[in-house]
């Protein structure tokens, strides 16, 4: 269901080819790495792993792994797909640089409703600022002479929002702890999701509330879409985030009875299930559990 859904859409996305830690203020982010080559490939290529990665980021957040080891997935997540693309995903519309604000709904790490165009631009360009300016819905951005790469990048997406472009340069960073928690509110909503019909008739009313709330609030701004005549009439995609993109394809997945998501009771991950009664990931999760379980352990 999920791949038929998204059979056409806009979704390039830019990966590069290494990234590092990076620490300001306290504060610290991931940026690409010096001299790191970028790639432009189709997130929804495997569209299943993209998200179950996603999910399991969160997951081990939910399960207490330390912080080496979430750090550790978080990396290998954004070495495999890129950073999320914050800057498009938070406000109200990608195409903030042509009005004279950015307008913000509400969300986990802007509390303002709004602020001006550049000083939510700068938030994502820590440690060194492009040459952006922004005049009541007028906005100007300038490449350097010599980077002929990020020159090529900007002209790839030129037709897209200029925050997408800017999203791809080099000097583009995101929090870790922006990007932690949007890995744990994924993982929260399926968590959420499971127990409550697990437990349905073990728990009261007030308890599947709580479940049915904890679900209603995931979500956030829509993608934008069109319909294109090819051989029959199609809805065409247009994500303009990483982000964005594995929220609405982990909607549609959560709710897709042909191929459910499934919580493994040995390992705590979550995979794809082929029977609607599976329990383990993987034959060896299966077999540790059990003996385990023999041991008293479980």
């Amino acid at each position: 269901m999920t791949k038929a859904l998204f059979q056409r859409t806009s979704f390039p996305w830019v990966k590069y080819s290494e990234y590092e830690w990076r620490e300001r203020d306290g504060i610290l982010y991931v940026v690409t790495a010096p001299n790191a080559n970028p790639t432009i490939y189709n997130p929804l290529k495997d569209t299943d792993q993209l998200v179950l990665d996603a999910l399991n980021v969160g997951m081990l957040q939910m399960d207490r792994a330390d912080d080496a080891t979430v750090k550790a997935a978080l990396m290998d997540f954004v070495s495999k797909y890129g950073l999320l693309g914050f800057m498009t995903a938070l406000p109200t519309t990608p195409h903030f640089t042509d009005y004279d604000a950015v307008y913000l709904p509400t969300n986990h790490f802007i509390r303002a409703e709004s602020m001006p165009v550049v000083e939510y631009v700068e938030q994502f360009f820590p440690f060194e600022k492009p040459d952006f300016t922004h005049h009541k819905g007028d906005s100007t951005w300038h490449l350097r002479d010599d980077d002929n790469e990020m020159a090529a990048l900007a002209m790839t997406f030129a037709t897209g929002p200029m925050a997408l472009s800017l999203s791809f340069q080099r000097e583009y960073a995101e929090r870790v702890d922006w990007l932690l928690e949007q890995f744990k509110d994924l993982a929260f909503t399926f968590i959420a999701s499971h127990f409550y019909y697990r437990d349905y008739d073990k728990i009261d009313e007030d308890n599947r509330n709580l479940y049915r709330r904890a679900v209603a609030a995931f979500g956030g701004i829509t993608p934008t879409y069109r319909i294109g005549l090819f051989e029959k009439p199609t809805i065409i995609w247009d994500f303009y985030s990483l982000s964005l993109g594995i929220q609405m394809m982990f909607s549609f997945m959560l709710t897709d009875e042909k191929a459910p998501l499934h919580f493994c009771l040995n390992c705590h991950c979550i995979f794809m299930a082929k029977r609607t009664d599976a329990k383990f990931c993987c034959p060896e999760c299966k077999n540790q559990y059990n003996v385990g379980k023999s041991r008293g352990k479980k």
